[in-house]
């Protein structure tokens, strides 16, 4: 098992009745909600927060990009991996991802991940989601039905401008660039590992399979309203005559442990609630372009995951109380071995190596995610951690320089001014 620590950096101080005042958290929400003075001290947390994990033996640290919104403050993930890759010296640096359709040119993303992979010793994975309706569409303004052809054309170009030795044209039919070279190569060669983020279309885990990318479904409903998406990959995975070798796959989860479950249930009860009830509160306007979910996701009736588009039985939605949030698997919490117990039911029935763990959520307090986190790194990893590992390799994982070779952060010492 490879356990990816995930963080939405999400704006903790959303008033009590933001569900009842305001109609979304994307998109058209106040810009007067936001004190620059309080991000500050956001941002800080959340950076100590994911160099913690990387200290407590994490296997990689998450980052994720989404635009005019309270839910999750990463307009630009590469800043924080930038961060990361200097201030940490284990985790593999997970973005999760760029948006490829957004960038003009896209060779923007090519260079700036290189560059990362280079900072941090050949540590990075790639991520290359297609973008939420709210990100893309709205906040962006681009086109839904052109929205998969930007960005399998982005994704080409991007593969072949890390991979080619010789500087090439390229004409496709969004990006037309005479003179293609990034002269930045990434540590790993041809390029780092690419995993594709999704939430309910088939056309993306379709792909995954073909491409031999690792799907990574972002559940936020509990592993039973990813069971469908999960099943349709592994199906197209048969389809394609490769192995069910489980590190082709991840799966996000929200993880709360504590000593106790009765101490479990006392401690993640705001922050569960605070998540679903504001971070997560989107009006469904924003939630179904007409063109953003394609022919064949419909004829299947697959459901996303956003709010707004709910359907696919009784586990599909977000619950409205945090007893329901557990008992529905939305937050596995309690004790070290019940969590673990819970995650390797998930794990197994998913059949899922890379599980990515959302182990600050809401409103989470710095001093509650660094326990959480501590918990979770000394007493739950250790009972799975042998899981698929007798039978299966991880081929989607990085291959950084040997340790002796990789750069490190110099030892500074501050000497009080004479």
């Amino acid at each position: 098992m490879k356990f990816c620590w995930f963080h939405l950096m999400p704006y903790t101080k959303l008033p009590e009745d933001f569900r009842e005042k305001y109609p979304s958290v994307y998109i058209d929400i106040p810009r007067d909600l936001f004190d620059p003075a309080a991000a500050n001290v956001m941002y800080n947390d959340f950076m100590d927060e994911l160099e913690f994990a990387d200290q407590q033996g994490f296997d990689a640290i998450c980052v994720n990009e989404h635009h005019s919104n309270g839910y999750g403050m990463m307009p630009s993930p590469n800043l924080i991996a930038a961060t990361l890759a200097r201030r940490t010296t284990n985790a593999a640096i997970c973005i999760m991802g760029n948006s490829l359709a957004l960038y003009n040119p896209p060779t923007r993303v090519a260079e700036e991940m290189a560059m990362i992979d280079c900072i941090s010793g050949g540590r990075l994975i790639a991520g290359f989601p297609v973008g939420t309706p709210f990100d893309t569409c709205y906040a962006y303004s681009q086109n839904p039905s052109q929205l998969r052809d930007r960005y399998r054309e982005a994704h080409d170009l991007i593969v072949r401008a890390w991979s080619d030795e010789d500087v090439f044209s390229f004409n496709g039919r969004f990006n037309q660039q005479r003179y293609v070279n990034i002269w930045l190569k990434p540590v790993q060669r041809p390029r780092p590992p690419i995993w594709i983020p999704g939430g309910g279309s088939i056309e993306t885990w379709q792909w995954c399979a073909e491409k031999d990318y690792v799907y990574a479904n972002l559940s936020y409903f509990g592993f039973e309203a990813a069971r469908s998406s999960l099943e349709g990959f592994w199906r197209d995975i048969d389809r394609v005559g490769k192995d069910r070798n489980p590190y082709r796959a991840g799966f996000l989860q929200f993880v709360g442990v504590a000593e106790t479950r009765a101490e479990a249930m006392k401690l993640y009860k705001e922050p569960a609630e605070y998540f679903f009830h504001r971070s997560f509160h989107i009006d469904p306007r924003y939630g179904n372009p007409p063109g953003y979910v394609t022919e064949g996701t419909i004829r299947a009736k697959m459901v996303s995951q956003l709010p707004g588009r709910r359907g696919g039985g009784p586990q599909a939605g977000p619950a409205d109380t945090f007893e329901e949030m557990v008992e529905r698997g939305h937050v596995i919490v309690g004790s070290p071995d019940e969590v673990a117990d819970k995650l390797k039911h998930v794990v197994t029935q998913l059949n899922i190596g890379h599980l990515m763990m959302l182990m600050q959520f809401g409103n989470m307090p710095k001093d509650l995610v660094t326990e959480n986190t501590r918990l979770f790194a000394q007493k739950v990893a250790p009972q799975l951690r042998h899981l698929f590992d007798d039978k299966w390799e991880d081929h989607w994982w990085p291959k950084p320089l040997p340790r002796p070779a990789r750069a490190t952060p110099a030892q500074t010492t501050l000497r009080a001014a004479e």
